[in-house]
């Protein structure tokens, strides 16, 4: 029984993205980097969406969402990483591994929903402007916040108690730097090739229902666009649409290489990399993607910068 709680509850050890890095304090350097504009990006967007009037639209509404998700997403991996490495230690404990592995996936399951429900928005906008306040009315831009939020809480729900339930007899050793699924069921000494086979399932599932939304609403949209007889109509509905576009080509892509591909096709180093990029980067690439390519952000910000200016004078 002493055994089986220990194989149970044991603390685990993140090996850490740094342990096989030749400049470990310059990688160390840039992920705090990256981590304070990601944070202060975001920070940056949901204050502008809130005071500046002209941002008072359903589109970004929905960012400022994107927003809170990513800066609680990378909140959930990059501290604790950085700490480890600041103190030399690399222990995690069952419950705090249990708790952002659960934080992770509702995190990343609730982008996955509204990325594929914020294409929509584009549909309309696009192919029904005129409608447009109507079907994306107050009523419905909170449905889609719920449903996004709802979805992923239900992903982490649903795998959290399933994957923790294993009895890791193996090594304690997490070959990565958070407490991913993957990485975790490597450890187990119970046969877990039944709850793969589940959670291929259930990704496929989660990337081909908002992919089918985006399919949909992209195949409307580019059919209209065409029809356009006005040349600056297409260049404003394509720029409207490309910023989104590139958005969930980057982080679908990086999921589906993760959870989608077999994984005889990919090394544990090949994962942290492309865990590192989807967990680390996009968080941060998400809004200079929309505020590089947006005048109205832009233009927002330029506002806010003059007031603060005038102010100080």
């Amino acid at each position: 029984m002493e055994w089986s709680n220990y194989s149970m509850y044991a603390d685990f050890v993140l090996l850490g993205l740094f342990s096989n890095t030749r400049f470990p304090w310059l990688l160390f350097a840039f992920i705090v980097l990256v981590f304070v504009i990601s944070v202060a990006s975001n920070t940056m967007m949901i204050i502008l969406i809130h005071l500046d009037s002209r941002l008072h639209t359903p589109m970004y509404f929905l960012l400022s969402q994107l927003s809170i998700m990513d800066i609680l997403y990378i909140s959930t991996i990059v501290p604790k990483m950085l700490v480890d490495q600041m103190v030399d230690q690399r222990a995690i404990s069952f419950a705090g591994c249990t708790a952002q592995h659960f934080l992770y996936l509702t995190l990343a399951g609730a982008e996955f929903f509204l990325l594929g429900l914020m294409s929509y928005d584009r549909y309309v906008a696009i192919c029904h402007p005129l409608r447009y306040p109507v079907l994306m009315n107050r009523k419905v831009c909170l449905l889609i916040m719920v449903a996004a939020w709802l979805g992923g809480s239900i992903d982490g729900f649903l795998l959290t108690p399933v994957t923790m339930q294993f009895p890791f007899c193996a090594s304690r050793e997490i070959n990565h730097f958070f407490c991913e699924v993957p990485a975790l069921l490597k450890l187990s000494c119970m046969d877990t090739s039944a709850y793969e086979t589940a959670m291929y399932v259930c990704c496929i599932m989660m990337l081909l229902i908002p992919f089918s939304v985006i399919s949909a609403s992209y195949t409307r949209i580019l059919i209209t666009v065409y029809r356009m007889k006005e040349a600056e109509g297409r260049q404003k509905a394509v720029a409207t649409c490309s910023s989104h576009m590139v958005v969930v080509s980057l982080f679908y892509g990086a999921a589906m290489y993760t959870y989608v591909l077999p994984h005889s096709y990919h090394t544990p180093e090949q994962d942290k990399a492309v865990s590192a990029f989807y967990t680390i980067l996009t968080p941060l690439l998400n809004p200079l993607i929309y505020s590089l390519r947006n005048k109205d952000v832009t233009g927002a910000l330029q506002k806010a910068l003059g007031r603060c200016s005038s102010s100080g004078r």
